[in-house]
């Protein structure tokens, strides 16, 4: 693996936050704060570049473990801005009865479907946030993404959900990178370690995907220094999900 100068790279980011910030006028950023590495790293990045007065942290518990609200909290209280606690629970288990509606379905039917919507339900409480805090403040406010370059190689992420965001910038460091970005930026090591999960499926990233991170970052570097069927694996995935990153669009064109 190449050298990484993580002091380099976290002045950079900071530098292309507080650009983007200058040049559009903007004001302030809101982001959900999981109790995991990415969201810690992208609160300190987005602390260091725009004060922590400027940043709002936002926890959306859904049928979710405590832990990942004290983990936020841990960080919050690090970095010091504001963290709010906005719980989507009801708002999901009022969608899921209106399926009754439509008939019976088990659980296998609406597993997918069950571990989607909470992320679309957080992105649509994040943009709410947004708007009501750029009235509030009187400035304007950025919905942060989270997602590292792994994640986003092999798709792992959701249409409509974590997907959708302003800015983005750990978008093009894999998970190793982000680590040492978040140890140069003193993320409590209680969540920059903690195993990766989506808070939403209990089981953890790996598992879901069924291939590791530094596997994946390895084959993103090059792909033969990974055994075959891994790299089979993490081709099939990055390949099958290809599909989220582009909308395919119709043309029209003048008749010749």
């Amino acid at each position: 693996m190449k050298n990484f100068d993580a002091k380099r790279e976290t002045e950079r980011v900071i530098d292309f936050i507080r650009d983007y910030y200058e040049k559009n006028n903007l004001g302030g950023v809101i982001l959900g704060i999981s109790g995991g590495k990415d969201s810690g790293v992208v609160a300190g990045l987005f602390v260091e570049a725009l004060g922590k007065e400027n940043v709002l942290g936002v926890t959306m518990p859904c049928h979710s473990k405590d832990e990942d609200r004290i983990d936020a909290k841990l960080v919050s209280d690090h970095y010091g801005f504001e963290l709010i606690n906005f719980d989507i629970t009801n708002t999901f288990d009022s969608f899921k009865s209106e399926l009754l509606n439509l008939g019976n379905f088990d659980l296998e039917n609406t597993k997918n479907s069950d571990i989607n919507l909470k992320p679309r339900l957080r992105m649509a409480t994040l943009y709410y946030l947004a708007a009501l805090y750029s009235s509030l403040k009187g400035k304007t406010y950025l919905v942060a993404g989270t997602s590292n370059k792994c994640e986003l190689f092999v798709g792992y992420f959701t249409k409509g959900g974590d997907s959708v965001h302003d800015i983005s910038p750990i978008a093009d460091f894999t998970v190793d990178e982000v680590i040492q970005i978040g140890e140069y930026l003193k993320v409590p090591e209680k969540v920059l370690y903690k195993k990766p999960n989506d808070g939403l499926s209990n089981q953890t990233d790996e598992d879901k995907l069924g291939v590791k991170y530094s596997d994946i970052a390895k084959f993103i570097e090059d792909e033969n220094t990974v055994e075959e069927d891994v790299a089979a694996k993490i081709r099939k995935l990055h390949n099958g999900n290809l599909h989220k990153f582009n909308i395919p669009t119709y043309r029209k064109t003048e008749n010749e």
